[in-house]
């Protein structure tokens, strides 16, 4: 039975923390709604202190930051943008629009359109999210969407120029130095000065997850995700320095980042703790990282693989590492992660930034419903049918029985219109 050497914090806790958040959001979206350009205004220069005459960059200025970016920074950013658009290509091309004859002269199909316009946000704040760019914008235009727009925030009251080099590089048709949930609301719901998308997408924190869920329905989303997780699987032939380094590499991305190991070695376990403090003393994030482990780490004890597997699809965390002597066990059997990175030679940062898979992914238990985004996300699975006079009598038939045996007396008379029509077609 599996026992807890560390627990995070409490349900209680995080609901308290949510419902605080939530009125904050809700309050910014109204006013934005209210207000448009004026409040978008008065937030960013509130939150960022930031009041540009535009927040949409123009070509000069994107050609004069590329102009001020390093050489190896623009082909860097260009390695990992192919290998995230090879990827990307190739599950666009496993997508397929099909049409098929199901009945004599009855023929169904589906469409796979692209959304029209998305709006992509790439993360900013404490570290410039430059992967972020490649995960959204470049997938987007390899699924074929017309219009896509970036917005990313201000980084100590400076445009984060390498975030956009690869907003640029990624095909990114418009470019904005905007942030938080104002950024979120005006992609949404438009204002005089930026045009509304049909959908939003991108990984953020707390408060910009807050705001997609909010804002669902009238604009699609991608997923929710929130703070970043990690897990990792390990058994006795994992070390704790790896471990601990792996655990502490996700959990500097803020202080409500949960980090877990699910392990059948109590020895390594304790090995952990030990080890991540030592490591603390040491890592330029410990600040955060520390609050982080503090108070959202989990170490769980199993008493056997398969017992780790029920504790890891409980908690269908965001990214799983499995350090075990057989990772494949763990890719035959999980079913609730966002990605998993079997064996020690990968890791989460292989991911997040350059190996080719998406880094936005399900966070908040989401990965029991969702994958994370990818080309499929940006696209419209639409169906459509047709049928010849015959095919119409026969089907007809069907259905008037089965809209009668529901009371759809209007839409027995649609089948029942056909089958009077047709009903001689036969003799004609």
């Amino acid at each position: 039975m599996a026992k807890w050497l560390k627990r995070g914090r409490t349900d209680s806790e995080i609901l308290k923390e949510q419902t605080h958040l939530s009125e904050t959001v809700s309050e910014i979206i109204r006013n934005v709604e209210a207000q448009g350009d004026l409040a978008v205004r008065t937030y960013s220069e509130k939150f960022d202190s930031w009041k540009p005459e535009s927040f949409r960059l123009s070509p000069d200025q994107i050609g004069k930051i590329f102009d001020e970016v390093e050489k190896t920074v623009i082909e860097d950013i260009k390695f990992a943008q192919e290998q995230i658009r090879n990827f990307a290509i190739l599950q666009r091309a496993s997508i397929r629009d099909i049409e098929v004859e199901t009945l004599p002269g009855v023929i169904l199909g589906h469409k796979n359109i692209p959304v029209n316009s998305v709006g992509c946000y790439i993360p900013g704040g404490r570290y410039p999210m430059v992967a972020s760019a490649h995960m959204s914008i470049l997938t987007a235009k390899v699924a074929g969407v017309k219009r896509v727009i970036g917005f990313t925030p201000p980084i100590n009251g400076e445009i984060p120029k390498a975030t956009v080099v690869a907003m640029h590089l990624a095909g990114a048709d418009e470019i904005y130095i905007l942030g938080g949930v104002q950024a979120m609301a005006a992609m949404a719901i438009g204002t005089k000065t930026i045009d509304p998308v049909d959908m939003i997408v991108g990984p953020g924190n707390a408060y910009v997850a807050e705001s997609k869920r909010q804002l669902f329905g009238r604009v699609g989303i991608d997923l929710l995700a929130g703070p970043t997780e990690v897990l990792l699987i390990a058994d006795e032939t994992a070390d704790a320095e790896m471990v601990a380094c792996d655990i502490l590499g996700q959990a500097e991305h803020g202080p409500s980042s949960p980090g877990a190991l699910i392990t059948t070695s109590e020895k390594l376990a304790k090995e952990t703790i030990l080890e991540i403090e030592k490591q603390l003393l040491v890592l330029p994030t410990a600040d955060i990282a520390r609050v982080a482990w503090e108070q959202n780490g989990q170490i769980i004890i199993v008493s056997d693989l398969e017992e780790a597997v029920i504790e890891a699809d409980k908690l269908a965390y965001e990214h799983v590492e499995v350090l075990t002597q057989d990772p494949d066990f763990f890719l035959e059997r999980l079913t609730n992660y966002g990605a998993l990175f079997l064996g020690k030679e990968t890791n989460v940062a292989y991911g997040d930034k350059v190996i080719g898979t998406n880094h936005t992914l399900p966070t908040n238990k989401a990965a029991k419903y969702t994958g994370g985004l990818w080309v499929g996300k940006f696209l419209k699975n639409c169906t459509y049918q047709k049928c010849t006079p015959e095919a119409s009598l026969k089907i007809g038939e069907y259905a008037m029985r089965l809209c009668e045996l529901e009371g759809f007396m209007g839409h027995k008379e649609q089948a029942a219109l056909r089958v009077r029509r047709y009903g001689n077609v036969g003799t004609l």
